[in-house]
């Protein structure tokens, strides 16, 4: 994104999904490398494990790290054909969306057994995401909550004016 490149590997769980980064994003805090998205509560936290602290912040999502087919805002998908991608059969499409009146165009990978997304290009921006080593296992639930110890970081209230 943004002409950087990430690195992580991705734990996901219905509406839940864990990175674990390769290399740490850095956040208003500091260094994280481990983010949980909880698309049940609309969160990313970044875990910041110096400060045993969690970054919360909102997602929107367009920002939401493609798993399922249906892409947000998504208006037409067309059936390119059978394709391989990371060596497992997939189905290649063509799907055009609306990101708040933003038109955008993406090719589209997705796994014929599982019906998850491999691979996905944008035709429009320069930025794809494609998931290597791909292993089906199931994942611990704590891996998806707030980790003990842990506290929310609460920012402090401005300073008010005194006049």
């Amino acid at each position: 994104m943004e002409g950087r490149r990430f690195e992580a590997q991705v734990f996901a769980k219905s509406d839940r999904i864990r990175l674990e980064y390769k290399y740490a994003i850095k956040t208003e805090l500091g260094y994280s490398s481990i983010e949980i998205l909880r698309l049940d509560k609309r969160e990313s936290w970044f875990l910041l494990a110096q400060r045993r602290q969690i970054l919360s912040l909102p997602i929107k999502p367009e920002e939401i790290l493609p798993i399922q087919p249906t892409l947000p805002g998504e208006q037409r998908r067309t059936l390119i054909g059978d394709a391989t991608t990371i060596g497992r059969a997939s189905r290649l499409y063509e799907v055009r969306v609306d990101y708040n009146g933003r038109n955008e165009r993406f090719y589209e990978w997705v796994d014929v057994e599982t019906g998850i997304v491999l691979k996905l290009v944008s035709q429009d921006r320069d930025w794809s995401i494609e998931y290597l080593r791909f292993r089906l296992s199931p994942q611990p639930d704590y891996y998806f909550e707030e980790p003990t110890g842990y506290q929310r970081w609460v920012p402090k209230p401005n300073a008010q004016e005194r006049g």
